[in-house]
């Protein structure tokens, strides 16, 4: 990937279009945005493929995210705390609870930060 410099931040083509990243949200997703994003959703992602290889069946799946940044350390993330919503009718909280774990240890960008920032995950069914 190469960012070339703008007026208020930096930009990238990708393959959906261009990716504009800005310090101020007037001007482009904000790069603590980016990376809380690529994590909950390369979760999500996860989830749902582990989801449907153990047949498990559902609706729809929303994932929030809450985190928590550390001021005095260049205001850096510290925690993400996941909580994936699921919809489903037919679906077991120790069989979701396996896939939540099977999905930490696939996604890429989880495994990526793991070091550095404490991510945990909660989950909800709604039937």
């Amino acid at each position: 990937m190469e960012f070339k410099m703008t007026e208020n931040g930096f930009e990238t083509e990708v393959e959906y279009g261009t990716l504009e990243v800005s310090g101020n949200a007037e001007y482009g997703y904000r790069p603590f945005q980016l990376l809380v994003s690529s994590i909950a959703v390369c979760s999500g992602g996860v989830l749902r493929k582990v989801l449907e290889r153990m047949r498990m069946q559902y609706d729809d799946i929303t994932v929030s995210a809450k985190i928590n940044r550390m001021e005095k350390e260049a205001n850096r993330v510290s925690d993400i705390h996941l909580h994936f919503l699921i919809k489903g009718k037919e679906l077991s909280e120790e069989k979701v609870e396996k896939a939540l774990n099977v999905t930490r240890k696939n996604c890429s960008m989880v495994q990526s930060v793991k070091d550095s920032i404490n991510i945990t995950e909660s989950f909800e069914i709604q039937r």
